[in-house]
C-alpha cells in the first residue's frame, strides 16, 4: 500500500513540474511573440525629437497648449532670453523717439557689440533694434536706466510685470542676463514671456529682422549694421523671432517662433551643450510640433460674448469677448469633440473698466484638463459714476458672485 502511495505521489509531481515546464514555455513564447510585435522603447518614441537641451518646452502660441516638453520647469539662467522683457518695457514705457542715453556703466558693460561709448544717445526703437538684433548688454543697462534710473529699480519692475503676465518660477536681477545667483527661470516661463511678447506689434516687427541699420542720434551720422544672433532666421520656413542666450554658466539658450499656415509656434531650449546645439534642437522641436499638430478654427470671438456686472458705474454691465477667436490645435490622433471651454471670470467688477481691459480668461479643454487659455478682455470702458444698474451691482455684488 504504501509503495502504492509513493508511486501515485511521484506520478503526480511529475505531472506538476510537466504543468508548470509548459506553462512557463508558452509564457516565454508569449513575450517573445509581444516584444516582436511591440519593441520596448529605451528613452524616446522614434517619432520624438531627440533634445540635447537639458529643458525644453513647444507650446502653441494663440492657446498656449504645451504640446511636448522635456523637463519644462526645471530653473536655469535664460541668459540673453531676460531682453525679451526688457524689450517689452522699453517698447510699453517709451516713446519710440524718446533720447535714450548711454552712461559710463552701460558703455562698460561685459559684451557690447553695438560699441557703445558713454555720451551716445539713439532714440529707444534705435536702440531696442540693435539690442535684440546684437544681444547688447549695455543697451539694456541703459533702458534699464533710462526708464527706472538704476538697474535694481529696473528689475522690480520686470519682476512685477513677470508676475502679472503669470511666469511663477522666474527672478530677474539685471536687464540683461549676465550670470547673477538671483536671476533664473523655467522653459515653461520663458514660453510664457515669448507668447506674451509676441502678442506685441512693435515686439514682433523687431525680432522678426535678420539685419537692419542703426541710427545714432548722437554723435550724428553714426550707424552701424547689426545682424541677428539667430542663425534660423531667413533658413527655417515660417521662423520670425525670437531670441538667443548664451553664458559659460547658461549654456545655450533660444527662444523661437514660427508660423505656417495658421499654426504659430513657440518653442524654447535651455541649458544646450554648446552654441550651435541651440539651433538644431530647435529645428528638430519646430519640425515636430508642424508634423504633430495643426489649427482647427472653433468659434468667432463674438460668438463668445460674455457679460459681467459693474458696481459703481455708469452702466450696470460690460460685455467681455476673447482677445481673439478661438482657433486651437488639434495633435496627431486627436477628436475635436473632446475639446470643451469654461470661463475664469468674476461675476461683478468694479467701475473704471477700460476697453481692451483683461478681465479674465477663456479655459480651453481636453478630455476635461486644462490645455490653453486666451484672455478675456472689455469689449467697452465703463467709468464711476450712476446708473441703476451700477447701483444694483454694487449693492447685490455678494449675491451675484455665488450665481
Amino acid at each position: 500500500m504504501n509503495r502504492t502511495i509513493n508511486r501515485l505521489s511521484r506520478r503526480r509531481g511529475q505531472g506538476w513540474a510537466e504543468g508548470v515546464r509548459g506553462i512557463f514555455c508558452r509564457a516565454l513564447l508569449l513575450a517573445a511573440l509581444l516584444v516582436a510585435l511591440f519593441p520596448v522603447s529605451h528613452g524616446l518614441a522614434d517619432d520624438e525629437p531627440a533634445i540635447t537641451a537639458d529643458s525644453a518646452i513647444l507650446i502653441e502660441a494663440e492657446t498656449g497648449r504645451v504640446i511636448w516638453e522635456k523637463d519644462a520647469d526645471a530653473r536655469h539662467y535664460p541668459a540673453s532670453m531676460t531682453k525679451m522683457m526688457t524689450c517689452l518695457l522699453a517698447l510699453e514705457n517709451l516713446p519710440p523717439h524718446a533720447p535714450v542715453p548711454i552712461s559710463k556703466r552701460a558703455a562698460e558693460t561685459e559684451a557690447v557689440p553695438l560699441e557703445l561709448h558713454e555720451g551716445d544717445v539713439l532714440d529707444a526703437e534705435e536702440l531696442a533694434r540693435g539690442m535684440m538684433l546684437r544681444s547688447d548688454n549695455g543697451a539694456a543697462v541703459a533702458f534699464a536706466e533710462k526708464i527706472d534710473g538704476s538697474v535694481p529699480r529696473f528689475a522690480d519692475r520686470m519682476n512685477a510685470r513677470a508676475a502679472e503676465i503669470g511666469l511663477t518660477d522666474t527672478h530677474f536681477a539685471n536687464p540683461n542676463g549676465l550670470t547673477d545667483p538671483n536671476h533664473y527661470s523655467t522653459a515653461r516661463d520663458m514660453a510664457r514671456l515669448a507668447r506674451y511678447a509676441m502678442t506685441n506689434p512693435d515686439f514682433r516687427a523687431i525680432v522678426r529682422q535678420q539685419r537692419a541699420q542703426i541710427h545714432w542720434k548722437y554723435p550724428k551720422q553714426r550707424t552701424l549694421v547689426a545682424e541677428t544672433t539667430n542663425d534660423l532666421l531667413g533658413h527655417y520656413a515660417g521662423l520670425d523671432g525670437i531670441k538667443t542666450g548664451w553664458t559659460e554658466a547658461a549654456r545655450g539658450c533660444l527662444a523661437a517662433s514660427a508660423k505656417r499656415g495658421g499654426l504659430r509656434l513657440i518653442a524654447v531650449v535651455m541649458h544646450s551643450p554648446e552654441e550651435k546645439d541651440r539651433f538644431t534642437d530647435m529645428a528638430k522641436l519646430l519640425d515636430y510640433g508642424f508634423a504633430h499638430a495643426k489649427m482647427v478654427h472653433g468659434a468667432s470671438k463674438e460668438k463668445l460674448q460674455r457679460k459681467l456686472w459693474v458696481k459703481g458705474g455708469t452702466k450696470g454691465t460690460v460685455g467681455a469677448m476673447p482677445a481673439e477667436n478661438l482657433d486651437y490645435p488639434l495633435l496627431n490622433g486627436e477628436d475635436a469633440s473632446h475639446y470643451t471651454i469654461s470661463y475664469d471670470m468674476p461675476h461683478v467688477v468694479a467701475a473704471g473698466v477700460q476697453k481692451g481691459q483683461p478681465v479674465g480668461s477663456l479655459i480651453l479643454k481636453y478630455d476635461g484638463e486644462p490645455v490653453g487659455s486666451i484672455a478675456m478682455l472689455a469689449t467697452e470702458p465703463v467709468p464711476a459714476g450712476f446708473s441703476l444698474g451700477g447701483l444694483f451691482a454694487a449693492i447685490f455684488a455678494p449675491l451675484l458672485e455665488r450665481l
